[in-house]
């Protein structure tokens, strides 16, 4: 049997993470380690060298939890130093209320606490759900389905280095999987001014749906997607071009 760590970005409290947590007890142990309060789009933020309130609770019942005052990846960083038990076999993040697709990954909150669990030598499988009404835990059943089966088959092969796997589930009911690669996002941001004060507000961003076998695609189809995402993010195909620069002094 294995140990699951779960952890998110919306909250210790969040139904997303409930109805995870739930369905990762078929695999063995779980614990969670996730934020005290919604963290949403705190992207890949780690607190050094200032105090971070942490206090234990449990969920659903008898699962133990760490609620820290901190961002996802905080959480994972304090539970690799020893506030939980460490390693576990595979940290599983989400499930996020609303989808993390395109560019979306620099931001999430839900994709970069598995980004940081890779970091620190454990496999993360970071799960949203295109669902941003979803309040109960039974609305994030079917995105807790598609999670065990992605975590079945990561306990059973493993992950390579600095990889993790993105999975994004539309809201309804799920056609199949598909391995996807990340699509191009359009974000609508606008901003609001009163006085000193501005704000980013706007539409949900959109995107291209129509290119075949991105995560946008699939998610548009009615298809989950899985991308893997590893974090050298080196754009390999641009070093022959900057070499041509000639920037030697």
């Amino acid at each position: 049997m294995s140990h699951i760590l779960v952890t998110n970005d919306d909250g210790v409290d969040a139904p997303g993470i409930l109805a995870l947590a739930r369905a990762m007890r078929q695999f063995g142990t779980v614990e969670v380690a996730a934020p005290a309060r919604n963290q949403s789009a705190s992207g890949h933020k780690k607190t050094l060298f200032q105090d971070i309130r942490i206090s234990r609770k449990t969920i659903d019942g008898d699962i133990p939890a760490l609620a820290v005052d901190g961002s996802p990846a905080d959480c994972i960083a304090i539970a690799a130093l020893g506030m939980c038990k460490w390693p576990p076999r595979l940290v599983v993040s989400g499930i996020n209320r609303g989808e993390n697709m395109g560019q979306d990954l620099t931001y999430s909150g839900t994709v970069t606490a598995a980004l940081e669990a890779t970091i620190n030598g454990v496999p993360g499988v970071a799960v949203s759900l295109s669902n941003t009404s979803a309040n109960h835990p039974d609305d994030y059943a079917e995105a807790a389905r598609i999670a065990a089966i992605v975590v079945s088959r990561v306990i059973e092969h493993g992950l390579p280095p600095l990889t993790i796997l993105s999975v994004n589930v539309p809201a309804g009911q799920v056609r199949g999987l598909r391995i996807t690669r990340q699509g191009l996002r359009v974000y609508n941001d606008e901003v609001e001014q009163k006085g000193d004060i501005v704000r980013i507000v706007g539409e949900p961003p959109s995107g291209r749906t129509d290119v075949a076998g991105t995560d946008l695609w699939a998610l548009h189809q009615g298809f989950a997607s899985v991308t893997p995402v590893h974090l050298d993010m080196t754009a390999y195909h641009f070093m022959a071009d900057l070499n041509a620069w000639d920037m030697e002094t």
